[in-house]
């Protein structure tokens, strides 16, 4: 007999609401002890799309109850002038967080940079010493994003021990940290890209694919195990009618947005693979919500950790 599993999709926005609300009850405990987690974002030049999401990340500091800075040099600034911007943050006792949001102007040099945040503030955990200490089992700075995917497969009660989990990607920011952090929850890891010869064969062998290279429905439903657990870290723009038929014909939500705006937001999943999953996070509303979160907890992590805390 065959068993139906009827698919449930993973609510980013309210996993990130409970995380945010055990960061704000943190911070007050912080602020009885007279600290106040500070978090200072650097944005250069004039990004619209980066603008509201920087907004965004600074507004929700504030409401938790932290100290929280914009600084933005203009798209001319140096290499030298953001060194000097960053080593003046370091010195500061009030920063706990800095976080130099991208895309950056061509004549910037952000590996330098990178490497120029002290590790006890990299809150985005890209500092080789944060990568280092996330690779051996020390307390470290992991980077948000896939941070955010394990505090969402866990709270969910999703099995990762145990279970093969396949990374599509193999990115700084996502792919190599979020393989590190499923092997330390004790998950079997396989680690693709796009030079991966019979990528459907290793996909349809997951239990949990995360699904983070960066091109539209590049995972179809013939790659997807039944029964899987779909992560969709893509967030890819959709333009073209031809696109949005295959992926969406028949979405009249999506439809309507796609009249409107002329594009539509999808994954790396098709969408039409999530029929067959256990669980999946939608695109958009899954994984996004919780970047955000964690970053906020990232912060408080940081102050604690600063200042010989338990963390």
């Amino acid at each position: 007999m065959t068993t139906t599993v009827t698919p449930q999709s993973l609510d980013g926005n309210a996993i990130a609401s409970v995380i945010k609300a055990e960061v704000a009850a943190d911070i007050q405990k912080l602020h009885a002890q007279g600290i106040r987690p500070g978090l200072v974002v650097v944005m250069v030049g004039n990004h619209p799309a980066s603008e509201v999401y920087v907004r965004n990340k600074v507004k929700t500091s504030a409401e938790l109850g932290m100290n929280s800075e914009l600084i933005t040099p203009p798209a001319s600034v140096t290499t030298e002038e953001l060194l000097s911007l960053v080593a003046q943050l370091n010195a500061r006792e009030d920063v706990d967080g800095i976080l130099i949001q991208t895309p950056l102007p061509p004549q910037v040099d952000k590996k330098l940079l990178d490497q120029a945040v002290s590790p006890d503030k990299d809150v985005d955990g890209f500092h080789p010493v944060n990568v280092g200490r996330l690779q051996s089992g020390q307390p470290s700075l992991a980077p948000c994003t896939p941070a955010g995917i394990i505090q969402m497969l866990k709270r969910s009660g999703i099995p990762i021990s145990g279970q093969h989990a396949v990374v599509v990607g193999r990115s700084d920011i996502v792919g190599k940290p979020m393989a590190m952090l499923l092997l330390q929850e004790n998950a079997t890891v396989t680690i693709c890209h796009s030079k991966t010869r019979d990528l459907a064969a290793f996909c349809r062998s997951a239990d949990i694919l995360v699904a983070a290279i960066g091109k539209a429905g590049i995972i179809r439903p013939d790659m997807v195990r039944p029964g899987a657990v779909l992560v969709d870290v893509g967030m890819n723009r959709i333009t073209s009618q031809e696109d949005f038929d295959r992926f969406f014909s028949g979405n009249a939500k999506r439809e309507k947005t796609f009249k409107e705006k002329g594009s539509v937001l999808m994954g790396d999943i098709d969408p039409h693979a999530f029929a067959l999953a256990s669980y999946y996070t939608p695109v958009p509303g899954g994984v996004g919500p919780l970047t955000i979160a964690m970053l906020m907890a990232n912060t408080v992590r940081a102050a604690r950790l600063r200042r010989g805390l338990a963390a």
